[in-house]
């Protein structure tokens, strides 16, 4: 090894518990974060880092310039929590009525503080530039995209060598395992919001108006019929309906019907052909029935895609800091959106999974993230702390 942060990090892994632990207390949602940016603020406090808070939105971004010269690269963890009331029995529960940091943000924010301060303490002998990046704003809110307008990529003075993270996982896994892919992590995310113009009458004589609803219930299943028609198994897209309103009681047909579902794909060129089909698919059937359709079809997240160089560079990392038992490459990518996609389509990245399981729950029947039940074990944070660490240090010296 040419260089290894493990034992220093197992170090300061009470510290970074205790951070942890101060951040699940007191989660917050969305893009203003003042609680936690305030936390996050306090635990870089004295560090060599050049420290600048969003205008907007309430992100940090902390810069490390090494003492010696070469590239730049990123480190990120995202900050927000969830609109979950926790009912995990753990001593440090949240104390803020339905938020909860149900998909292990808050270890993500720990993880990243521990690799800047890993990465501090040898900046004399850092060969380059490193861009901690902490980010509000990951649950559907689109963070990434809004620090990038406000100037992260900018931040190191020289376009990004690499970008990486971790993401903890609350089952699966033994706690501390890493894995990874090349190429698509995690799908696309587009909207598809459709609302059908009936017109509306009494439930005794459909027959005198124009009923939305089993036109928007045709429209459901043809959708559905679409993606198992038109796409193919091995470049796969997914379709869910997760809302459908109409009318006020049984006896009244409606003026209008709506629905609207999550549409996800693992490659740009799927999506850009599945959403214009679904337009005109929807069209045509509101058309059929001598009706109009408002439709609106919107990509939010493009596919996070990681680079290859980025993958050897991780499982290296792994391999070397804690043993190639602790590292698999994932087989396939995962249908969840994730808005780190945003800097590994500028820079080559990677985002490691990192399983957080407590020793005592199931593998399989563990709580996943998301859940109020869900639990995310500490002893993940040193190991995601020393491999974030590493990774940039063997990039920036390469």
């Amino acid at each position: 090894m040419t260089h290894s942060f493990r034992d220093a990090a197992e170090a300061i892994a009470p510290e970074l518990t205790t951070l942890r632990h101060a951040l699940h207390r007191e989660p917050e949602i969305g893009l203003e974060l003042p609680l936690t940016q305030a936390k996050v603020l306090d635990a870089l406090d004295g560090l060599p880092l050049e420290i600048t808070r969003g205008k907007a939105l309430g992100s940090v971004v902390a810069v490390l310039r090494g003492g010696r010269p070469g590239p730049a690269v990123l480190l990120r963890g995202d900050m927000d929590a969830l609109p979950l009331q926790e009912l995990a029995d753990v001593h440090y529960k949240s104390r803020i009525d339905g938020v909860m940091h149900a998909c292990g943000h808050d270890q993500h924010v720990a993880i990243l503080v521990g690799a800047a301060q890993l990465l501090c303490a040898r900046r004399e002998e850092l060969p380059g530039t490193v861009v901690f990046m902490f980010q509000p704003g990951e649950e559907s809110y689109d963070g990434a995209r809004l620090m990038i307008e406000e100037g992260l990529l900018e931040a190191a003075g020289r376009p990004l060598a690499g970008a990486y993270s971790v993401h903890v996982s609350s089952n699966g896994a033994e706690c501390g395992i890493f894995h990874g892919r090349a190429g698509t992590q995690t799908a696309s995310n587009a909207e598809l919001k459709v609302t059908v113009q009936g017109k509306g009458g009494h439930g005794s004589t459909p027959y005198t108006a124009a009923d939305p609803v089993p036109v928007a219930a045709e429209m459901l299943l043809a959708l559905q019929n679409l993606v198992t028609r038109t796409t193919s198994v091995f470049d796969p897209v997914v379709l869910t309906v997760g809302l459908f309103q109409a009318g006020t009681k049984l006896n009244i047909i409606p003026g209008t019907a709506k629905f609207e579902a999550t549409v996800r794909a693992t490659s740009p060129e799927a999506m850009a052909g599945f959403l214009p089909r679904a337009v005109r698919l929807v069209e045509g059937v509101a058309e059929g029935w001598g009706m109009a359709a408002d439709v609106t079809a919107e990509e939010i997240y493009p596919a996070m895609i990681a680079a290859q160089e980025a993958l050897d560079l991780a499982r290296g990392v792994v391999g070397d800091l804690y043993g190639e038992d602790r590292w698999f490459t994932a087989e396939h990518p995962i249908m969840a959106s994730e808005d780190f996609s945003r800097l590994t389509a500028v820079a080559p990245g990677i985002q490691l999974g990192l399983s957080a399981r407590p020793s005592d729950t199931d593998p399989v029947d563990a709580p996943f993230n998301h859940s109020p039940y869900a639990v995310f074990d500490d002893a993940a944070l040193p190991a995601g702390a020393a491999v974030l660490a590493e990774m940039a240090w063997r990039r920036l010296s390469s």
